[in-house]
């Protein structure tokens, strides 16, 4: 863990803030500018980038996987700046729980893998780029985006010791586990053998 410099109080109001920016469904309201329709009635029902893609629009899906992950970055970018690295880890966790647990949506929001790799991306660029790396090359072997964000959110504690920032350890578990406890349905489904595949019609 970082140093803890920033007053509790400031703590708490960088997390609420990255809470608020992380909990704009951008895959939501993209989907209802272009007419594609409510994603919760869409696929999967999620309001992520996959199943997006799944209305047919790969412009849309694009935009979508961008802006989930720069609502992250720039929560946690926005801390450093303003108060500390200590801040930018609590911004960084706000925005990802906003993501999954939106009060617009009431609490039913995505899985959370983009803003996790804006997170990432924006506390330990290093460490950031080799999970984007993880994740497209399990997805190009497998075509399974679900295993796809097991493979990278596993990997994280590996390539948080590689780049020697064990201060990020504690934040990087937490949302590996929140990672896997919102893919709990995906993992049945690859075990099952019934998982979709990216570019499936479901």
């Amino acid at each position: 863990m970082p140093d803890l410099v920033t007053p509790p109080a400031l703590l708490a109001l960088w997390a609420g803030l990255g809470y608020l920016l992380g909990s704009i469904p951008f895959g939501l309201v993209l989907a209802r500018l272009l007419g594609l329709g409510d994603l919760r009635q869409i696929g999967s029902g999620n309001i992520g980038a996959t199943n997006v893609l799944r209305t047919g629009s790969k412009g849309a899906a694009a935009a979508t996987l961008v802006l989930d992950a720069a609502k992250g970055a720039v929560a946690a970018l926005l801390a450093q700046a303003f108060a500390g690295p200590d801040a930018a880890q609590a911004a960084g966790l706000g925005a990802f729980l906003g993501h999954l647990f939106p009060v617009w949506l009431r609490f039913r929001g995505g899985k959370g893998v983009a803003t996790f790799l804006g997170v990432m991306l924006a506390l330990a660029w290093p460490v950031g780029l080799a999970l984007c790396a993880t994740w497209l090359v399990v997805a190009a072997l497998t075509r399974y985006s679900s295993f796809a964000a097991l493979m990278a959110a596993g990997m994280l504690p590996l390539w948080l010791m590689w780049f020697l920032r064990g201060d990020l350890l504690v934040l990087g578990l937490v949302l590996m586990l929140l990672v896997y406890i919102r893919h709990a349905a995906n993992i049945r489904r690859l075990r099952a053998g019934t998982e979709p595949r990216i570019g499936a019609g479901r």
